[in-house]
């Protein structure tokens, strides 16, 4: 039996359930920016990305870690979801 792990927010959920959510949030053209990997980028879908990733210990930690700061996001409405974008100043 596996132990319980309630300090490893990634416990229990699949790589194609992490791939699925970072492609319903970011969309593949922003998952390519984030993560320049061709399977991304090229042609992308699920499964080649998902065979990839099971295949390139690098390129999973990358995804995982993107995950992982999508969680800790905040979820403001118009929050700025691409990193390379520099945050908006508020009008006064």
């Amino acid at each position: 039996m596996t132990t319980p792990q309630p300090n490893n927010p990634l416990h229990g959920l699949t790589l194609e359930r992490i791939v699925n959510d970072l492609v319903a949030h970011f969309g593949w053209a922003g998952l390519g920016r984030r993560i320049d990997i061709r399977c991304f980028n090229h042609e992308p879908s699920i499964a080649s990305s998902l065979k990839f990733l099971r295949r390139t210990p690098w390129a999973r930690e990358q995804v995982e870690a993107l995950y992982l700061d999508t969680l800790r996001a905040p979820s403001a409405p118009g929050a700025a979801t691409d990193p390379k974008t520099p945050p908006s100043k508020p009008n006064t």
